[in-house]
């Protein structure tokens, strides 16, 4: 299973819902797919995508917000998984690709290769109730459309190759998407209050 087949499955679904990736191939086969203002890259910030998922979950309860994120940059913020399970937002899915490398920095092996670390089990241990692994496409895109369903924090490890993007390069530099990031969500805020009105 390839990340960019998967990515491709669920970008259908990712059109309303505000998405945090991190750094690196993931961040670039989601821009290759093609950029929405909704989607923020977080460039040379590794293992951080999951704490700026949870300040975007728990400042925007009515958004359900995605972070896709990697192995290595769990293993390098290991403490998240904690942290989600402390404050359970029910509007977070959290999307950990796991190809046991840290194929944007290098392409060495991480943590999970030989099988010994378990990134499913560590969030279940942490108090993650809702955790499932997906090692095949059809798992994958089951486990995101429960996920977008359900009312709860959901974290999804998909075991992928480890295999990246032929190229980088984004027409879109950090401080552009930042702003219109943020621009995107103070006018999605308002359109939801409207409409509540």
């Amino acid at each position: 299973m390839e990340r960019a087949r998967c990515l491709e499955a669920i970008y259908p679904e990712l059109y309303d819902k505000p998405v945090v990736t991190i750094m690196g191939a993931c961040a670039q086969e989601l821009y290759n797919l093609g950029h929405r203002d909704n989607f923020f890259y977080l460039q040379h910030a590794m293992g951080l995508a999951s704490s700026i998922g949870l300040g975007l979950a728990l400042s925007l309860p009515a958004e359900k917000v995605v972070v896709l994120d990697g192995d290595g940059s769990v293993l390098m913020n290991l403490g998240t998984f904690a942290t989600l399970a402390r404050y359970q937002p029910k509007n977070l899915v959290h999307i950990s690709f796991d190809n046991g490398s840290l194929l944007s920095t290098g392409g060495f092996t991480s943590h999970t290769t030989s099988g010994i670390t378990d990134l499913a089990a560590i969030a279940k241990g942490a108090g993650i109730e809702h955790v499932s692994t997906a090692t095949t496409p059809y798992r994958f895109g089951e486990s995101v459309l429960e996920a977008f369903e359900r009312n709860a924090l959901s974290v999804i490890v998909a075991k992928v190759k480890a295999v990246g993007p032929d190229q980088f390069g984004m027409n879109l530099q950090l401080p552009e998407n930042a702003f219109r990031f943020k621009r995107h969500l103070a006018e999605t805020s308002r359109a939801l209050h409207l409409t509540e009105v």
